[in-house]
């Protein structure tokens, strides 16, 4: 029992020293790295169709759509479709900015799935990478490295790495997305605004 407990307690000190700050930050600090990064993800803000390339799945085809929320999360709904625009797979993804963290932090939502696909990301120069985890409620962990690259306002790429083993191997290029844009930027008003 003791053991357990001890098992126990590491496990929640390693949880909250991962979501601990290295040097507590400054509310003007916060504010100025918020301020930095808030538009990290702007160019996925709007519609989109693409096509994609998996190396599990084959070819395929899609709808991406884009708003920012009032206060600055950004939401969007990943839509796989068939030849008769049927849905085949959907995940909506909520971004948040921690700037506590200096990262963004994701979390993939599909149907019965609950929030643990969660993820990280920041912007490496001209790119946006994300580590993200997909289907831990079924038991069939995948890990993706994704990476965002030739950002345009019309069009994006997007590859992604894939570890079916917790990170052990990898599948270099294992899915790639090429987006265009087919819809203007959008934005969320207030949800629950006063009145």
């Amino acid at each position: 029992m003791i053991t357990l407990r001890l098992v126990i307690g590491a496990l929640l000190v390693a949880l909250l020293a991962a979501q601990t700050p290295a040097k507590k930050k400054t509310e003007k600090e916060l504010q100025a790295s918020f301020e930095a990064h808030k538009g990290d993800f702007d160019y996925l803000l709007g519609e989109w169709e693409f096509n994609t390339v998996s190396k599990e799945h084959g070819a395929g085809k899609g709808f991406w759509t884009a708003a920012r929320l009032a206060t600055g999360q950004i939401l969007d709904e990943f839509r796989i479709v068939g030849d008769n625009r049927e849905t085949w797979y959907v995940t909506s993804t909520l971004r948040s900015y921690n700037a506590g963290l200096d990262r963004w932090e994701l979390v993939g939502m599909v149907p019965g799935g609950g929030l643990q696909d969660v993820g990280t990301g920041q912007r490496v120069g001209d790119e946006v990478h994300i580590e993200q985890k997909f289907g831990v409620a079924t038991g069939n962990t995948t890990i993706l490295k994704i990476r965002y690259y030739n950002i345009q306002p019309d069009r994006f790429s997007w590859s992604a790495d894939r570890s079916t083993d917790g990170g052990t191997t990898w599948s270099r290029e294992d899915q790639k997305i090429e987006a265009h844009r087919i819809g203007p930027t959008r934005s969320l008003g207030p949800l629950a605004p006063a009145r």
